[in-house]
């Protein structure tokens, strides 16, 4: 990565996560992959019931697979026939994993649902959020936050799914009602009620979309 990728995402994380502070979350900075994992694995105690919603930067530092090979009750819903009691497991797991479409850099959290079993998860339920977010998806504010979530995420998220939305044809938002469209639910998390339960490891190299 640029070398002023790099100094930028140094400066700016303390500051993300003094303002998610201020907010009743969590923030953590680490600078790969692998320290990303280490950090999630550390919050994440041994024996808990863990799951999911969509969220390929999980994948990518390698936490999936290390729940699965580690002493946690892991239920994966891409393994499960029932997707629903999979989905709805979540709401009572001990921790619930995600990313985030978007996020602010005073530290609000922006993300689009379609089934919305993500979002209402992340706003109610588990007894933790620990969500992996690249600094990629760090925009100035909640206007800028909510382009990258439309106009990025949905459109890539639509292609990869095969959807037939406009998005997926054009390549940007063209607020559909397509029956395969994934913009069903928003949220925009601006603060947290319960202290000590929504925990954002923000990582300094570009994971997901």
């Amino acid at each position: 990565m640029n070398e002023n990728i790099i100094k930028r995402n140094d400066l700016l994380a303390p500051n993300i996560i003094k303002s998610l502070k201020t907010r009743n979350m969590t923030g953590y900075y680490a600078h790969t992959k692998e320290e990303a994992l280490k950090m999630a694995l550390e919050i994440i105690p041994e024996g808990s019931t863990v799951t999911m919603g969509g969220g390929m930067s999980v994948h990518e530092i390698g936490l999936v697979k290390a729940l699965k090979e580690g002493d946690y009750n892991f239920i994966d819903r891409d393994e499960i026939e029932d997707k629903r009691a999979a989905m709805l497991a979540a709401y009572d797991a001990d921790v619930f994993l995600a990313s985030s479409n978007a996020m602010t850099e005073d530290g609000i959290l922006v993300n689009i649902d379609g089934n919305a079993n993500r979002v209402s998860a992340i706003a109610q339920g588990p007894k933790k959020v620990v969500l992996i977010v690249g600094m990629n998806k760090v925009c100035d504010d909640v206007e800028g936050a909510m382009k990258r979530a439309r106009n990025v995420a949905a459109p890539i998220n639509a292609q990869r799914f095969g959807l037939n939305t406009p998005c997926a044809k054009t390549g940007s938002c063209m607020n559909c009602k397509s029956p395969d469209t994934i913009c069903c639910q928003f949220l925009i998390t601006r603060y947290s009620h319960h202290p000590d339960r929504i925990h954002v490891i923000l990582v300094g190299e570009n994971l997901g979309f």
